[in-house]
């Protein structure tokens, strides 16, 4: 059988056989890691997208021969690590992904040798802490405790404590603890009549998130704002835990199983009772429609909520399009620079920030698809703070180059990073949902 060059067919994921028999056998996932790395090697049209592939081919080229037989197996670990999962090299690079006969899925492989990594005992307690997000987020918001943690991650004695001991990078921005939660203070409105349109149900149930409901609660406030501006029914899911994606991230797949446990029994039955799940980080929304469906691939429940699970603007252009979502825009937004999310990108559902964005009058949206290369924790740590702020750099100045008005991210982090990366603005930071809740005039 001829070996074909590449592929041009759409990619298939295949499920993630965590509960196999040879899944943490250290040998075979080296084997695979020699596979990958060759196939890489010959290719390496993935360069650009972020430190893992350059790491490996600068291991490649210094060593004894030039070609893998002479990197030691060992410094595998350094390209291990530098991947975060963003899933661009599978969805938008690789021409080797399955169904092609090489079936070379680099993500899932380094989420194997995490989970390998993970079992063995090797993950520091830093990376354990920085994934527990819902735990950080319960512990920080107590009262009294927030304003000390939000101003001990503002003063320079304490940041340096933290970067020697904890290893979070001293000049690394963080996001700051809300003193009243999201959950907590959310006021939603389930009086209007449901109208389900032909794709999109007329009711809708919000997962709020860690982030939105520790550290940004503004962004879960506004899609309820939009929402009922739009006079679409919604409720706050009742109980809620991290989607997993941070443990996952680790290699921690036991902890994505219980939380998984957790989550998907009360999305299933809001799922079933005809309600669209929306997500207001793109990774959470990910995880409830790739990740978990590959790790339980025969679990009715999980592919329920797969299907009844929405971004919020692939939620809303769809409404638009039945003529189910007013456009009665109040305020102009001018120039917005706007950066799309690697982990919203992989959901293969378009721009539908953008084009929701571009309906409102006078508004110009310049677009940027590229990664910013912060991931969730990744780019917090001391020793890859410095590589994310040069992946970050040409979207950098992309997004300041039209000096715009508005700063904008479906991804908070990454919109905090950018702000970060370019420094002094006069543009505004502001997430999608908080333009759309301008444009209304709410």
């Amino acid at each position: 059988m001829a070996v074909r060059e590449g592929n041009l067919e759409a990619p298939t994921r295949h499920p993630l056989d965590w509960q196999g028999a040879d899944f943490y056998s250290e040998a075979k996932v080296f084997g695979e890691l020699e596979r990958v790395f060759d196939i890489c090697h010959g290719c390496r049209r993935c360069v650009n997208l972020c430190t893992a592939f350059p790491k490996l081919f600068d291991l490649i080229d210094e060593g004894k021969t030039g070609e893998l037989d002479g990197v030691e197996k060992s410094k595998y670990w350094e390209v291990v690590d530098r991947c975060y999962l963003c899933d661009t090299c599978y969805m938008t690079k690789c021409p080797y992904v399955p169904p092609h006969e090489w079936n070379v899925d680099f993500p899932h492989l380094m989420l194997r040798a995490k989970a390998v990594k993970f079992k063995q005992g090797g993950t520091s307690a830093r990376d354990k802490l920085l994934s527990s997000t819902d735990a950080l987020g319960k512990l920080a918001t107590i009262p009294v405790v927030v304003q000390f943690v939000n101003a001990a991650n503002k003063m320079p004695v304490a940041r340096g404590v933290m970067d020697k001991v904890l290893g979070v990078h001293k000049d690394r921005v963080l996001p700051e603890y809300a003193s009243a939660k999201f959950r907590a203070n959310a006021k939603p409105d389930a009086s209007f009549p449901v109208k389900d349109g032909k794709n999109t149900p007329g009711k809708v149930a919000i997962f709020a998130t860690c982030y939105v409901n520790y550290n940004e609660p503004g962004i879960g406030h506004d899609l309820l704002k939009v929402l009922a501006h739009n006079e679409i029914p919604a409720i706050v899911v009742e109980k809620e835990a991290c989607c997993g994606m941070p443990k996952l991230e680790l290699g921690d797949l036991d902890a994505v199983a219980k939380l998984k446990e957790i989550n998907i029994p009360v999305l299933a039955r809001l799922a079933r009772e005809g309600y669209a799940i929306l997500t207001a980080i793109p990774s959470c929304t990910l995880m409830f429609k790739q990740e978990l469906p590959l790790m339980f691939p025969q679990d009715a429940d999980v592919k329920a909520v797969q299907a009844a699970m929405f971004d919020p603007f692939e939620y809303l252009v769809m409404r638009y399009k039945e003529g189910l979502l007013k456009t009665d825009f109040k305020a102009p937004l001018g120039k917005v620079a706007y950066h799309i999310p690697c982990h919203s990108r992989v959901q293969n559902v378009g721009q539908k920030t953008r084009e929701m964005l571009e309906l409102v009058p006078d508004t110009q949206v310049h677009t940027v698809e590229r990664c910013s290369g912060h991931d969730g924790t990744w780019g917090v740590k001391s020793e890859f703070f410095d590589q994310s702020m040069k992946i970050g750099r040409p979207v950098f100045r992309l997004m300041a180059e039209k000096d715009p008005d508005y700063l904008s991210s479906d991804c908070p982090i990454a919109g905090r990073h950018i702000q970060q990366g370019i420094g002094e603005s006069r543009a505004q930071k502001e997430h999608p949902l908080a333009l759309l809740r301008i444009a209304y005039g709410l």
